[in-house]
């Protein structure tokens, strides 16, 4: 969020030609061949790019006793010239009564380690065993939230098709720009967050995603769609973004359900609809009120997968203006301009969804705990 500020606040007013969907080699064309591939320790590292791109490593953290926990090292690199890292935790407040524990603070002195599988920073270490199965995450850089957790890969991670990544631009071979999303849908947490109030015990489930975005965050994508579900036995995640008009406003669908011990399924036959708007007054985006997701496609041995997860989404947990600290004037050129108004909504409904799932002739329903998002930028 910080970077895009940063990153929008040095572009604001700019707008892509229409260059048409050509211009994006999705990469649902690697999903034809390969559907998904399971990660390795060396899919892991950071790639630390030299030009203008923001890099993410994002840990979802749902405890057993109902605590949500979002906990965030960004990395990022403004057109080769400023680079900067952030570190975010959130602390949901479910019961809506008041305000989240929410803190965006900046790094200093971040290195990575040679093998470019950890981060550290002052206060700060994000670090990943030698068996690559564990992220340690430790965190003393804001007093109000001291971070001590891991998180332990339960299910097997993956990409979607070769490398989990889409590629911008007009010639195939010299990309403009990229998109990458890899998961660790499944993870066993342990550990705590330290506030000035309490410490929350984090001992549940979660979900680990290492994003790279390489290029203008405006220009790269107009609308996402993000759910996280975590059942007893099943996890199902699904990352939806339409392009700008500029790539023919395509959709890029990626996602899969998991078990502790397999991947039912993974691939980019999945959809994100919302069933039910009404007009945000303060953004003037069409808030969606309930959502259906669909995940359709095969089991690794050929079996026909089909699951939905569909319901309201009950009083949203928050509205993120992510211009809210942009100069007035900036804000002012980026949205008549350029048609940037970016927000992002977050849900979690205390009245529990379920998964249907059907895999073959076998038919599954499972309540579970949910966090989505659904942001508009432009």
């Amino acid at each position: 969020m910080n970077w895009f500020k940063s990153a929008l606040s040095s572009v604001a007013g700019t707008q892509e030609p229409i260059y048409g969907p050509e211009a994006i080699q999705s990469v649902a064309q690697q999903a034809q061949t390969t559907p998904y591939s399971v990660l390795t320790k060396d899919d892991l590292r950071w790639r630390a790019y030299q030009y203008t791109n923001v890099e993410t490593q994002t840990f979802y953290a749902m405890a057993d006793n109902g605590t949500l926990v979002m906990v965030q090292v960004i990395y990022s690199n403004i057109v080769g010239i400023h680079t900067t890292a952030q570190f975010n935790t959130k602390i949901f407040n479910l019961k809506g009564d008041g305000p989240h524990n929410w803190h965006s603070d900046p790094l200093y002195n971040f290195m990575f380690d040679e093998s470019m599988l950890s981060f550290g920073a002052d206060n700060l270490s994000l670090t990943l065993s030698d068996d690559g199965n564990t992220y340690t995450i430790k965190s003393a850089v804001n007093d109000d939230s001291l971070v001590n957790l891991t998180f332990t890969r339960s299910a097997p991670g993956f990409v979607i098709g070769k490398d989990g990544t889409s590629y911008f631009g007009t010639d195939p071979a010299n990309p403009w720009g990229s998109m990458s999303h890899a998961f660790w849908p499944r993870c066993a947490v342990e550990g705590t967050i330290t506030t000035k109030e309490q410490t929350h015990d984090l001992k549940g489930r979660g979900m680990f995603i290492h994003a790279l975005q390489g290029m203008k965050p405006h220009h790269a994508a107009a609308r996402w769609n993000f759910v996280n579900l975590q059942t007893p036995t099943h996890t199902a995640v699904m990352m939806e973004y339409t392009t700008p008009p500029s790539y023919g406003s395509t959709k890029v669908n990626v996602g899969g359900i998991v078990t502790d011990n397999e991947i039912v399924y993974a691939g980019i036959t999945n959809s994100a609809t919302h069933t039910d708007t009404a007009e945000d007054p303060d953004s003037q985006w069409p808030e969606p009120k309930s959502i259906k997701w669909v995940w359709n496609g095969k089991s690794a041995d050929e079996k026909e997968v089909h699951a939905e997860l569909e319901g309201p989404l009950g009083k949203r947990l928050d509205r993120i203006d992510v211009m809210a600290e942009v100069p007035g004037f900036i804000k002012s050129i980026a949205g008549s301009v350029a048609g940037t108004r970016p927000y992002i909504f977050q849900y979690s409904p205390q009245e529990k969804l379920s998964l249907k799932l059907k895999v073959g002739d076998t038919e599954t329903t499972e309540e579970g705990f949910m966090f989505s998002e659904a942001t508009f930028i432009s």
